[in-house]
């Protein structure tokens, strides 16, 4: 089952290596993972994406919280959260292409963000599942390259990762 975890960290050199030395040390796999600072520049704020069942979540979630430079642990996906990833596909756009290029990234709401002669790099955000949908609705070979940030989440409503 999919878990996204958030946590609060000191913004410090090797936090990151040491969360993420956690994971490889117990056989755990991260599936994305997102790091960057909070509006307090001592903190940063990590959220990981992994799968497992609730007792290897749960160890997890044990296992970082015994992390000197973790804060706050929390798995957004035991209530309400909202998630969103952003992903930049460079396509091939020559002649008819292009056109249906430009209708697929409209019927997505992404926005083109880059027209070359032979190319649209196109932005699109959302749940990972609708870009992944993304993916699979245009012609495989017509991707020269994507990037994809991997899942952010918080919590709705009054669930707040803070200190």
């Amino acid at each position: 089952m999919k878990h996204i975890i958030s946590l609060l960290l000191e913004n410090e050199p090797g936090a990151l290596s040491r969360v993420v030395g956690l994971f490889s040390a117990r056989g755990y796999n991260i599936e994305s993972l997102s790091v960057a600072p909070t509006e307090d520049a001592s903190l940063s704020r990590m959220t990981i994406l992994t799968t497992g069942s609730d007792e290897v979540i749960e160890q997890i979630t044990k296992h970082l919280n015994r992390l000197i430079e973790v804060v706050k642990v929390v798995d957004l996906t035991e209530g309400a959260y909202t998630e969103r990833e952003l992903m930049l596909v460079k396509v091939r756009a020559v002649g008819k292409e292009r056109e249906e290029m430009k209708r697929m990234a409209d019927i997505f709401r992404g926005r083109i963000i880059d027209v070359t002669e032979k190319s649209y790099t196109i932005e699109l955000t959302g749940y990972q599942s609708k870009n992944d949908a993304f993916i699979e609705a245009i012609d495989r070979s017509a991707i020269l390259e994507t990037v994809r940030t991997g899942v952010c989440g918080i919590g709705r409503g009054e669930r707040i990762l803070r200190v």
